[in-house]
């Protein structure tokens, strides 16, 4: 074999390995990427939210309050502040699948219907 093939097959050999290390890289990378936005618009004393499922990972939650006063919004353990009348607040969270609460904290709203449940698949 000449020197030129030895060389070039060399090279190949090195490019498969480098791919074979790469890819699974590549495909972590791409799958922790994947982030969900919801949309959820609180007044009183409802939430909506733009999505009912959403797959299990990581899910950004951008709250705006078209009430007339404050409201939070608390899913998977974790809540936004007390957001103004006319404010937005952002909430990142990763949830598992099943089914995911979620409410405002603020005394009295969840019972007055400021409370609901996400599908987490």
């Amino acid at each position: 074999m000449s020197k030129l093939k030895l060389k070039l097959a060399a090279v190949a050999v090195a490019v498969v390995a480098l791919a074979a290390v790469l890819t699974p890289l590549a495909l972590a990378h791409s799958h922790a990427a994947t982030v969900t936005t919801v949309s959820v618009t609180a007044k009183e004393f409802s939430f909506k939210l733009s999505k009912k499922t959403v797959p299990h990972g990581k899910v950004t939650f951008k709250v705006v309050n078209k009430g007339h006063i404050s409201h939070d919004f608390k899913i998977g353990g974790k809540k936004t502040p007390l957001i103004k009348p006319g404010k937005s607040a952002t909430l990142k969270v990763t949830l598992k699948k099943g089914k995911q609460k979620y409410l405002c904290t603020v005394p009295g709203h969840a019972a007055s219907g400021m409370k609901g449940t996400l599908k987490v698949t």
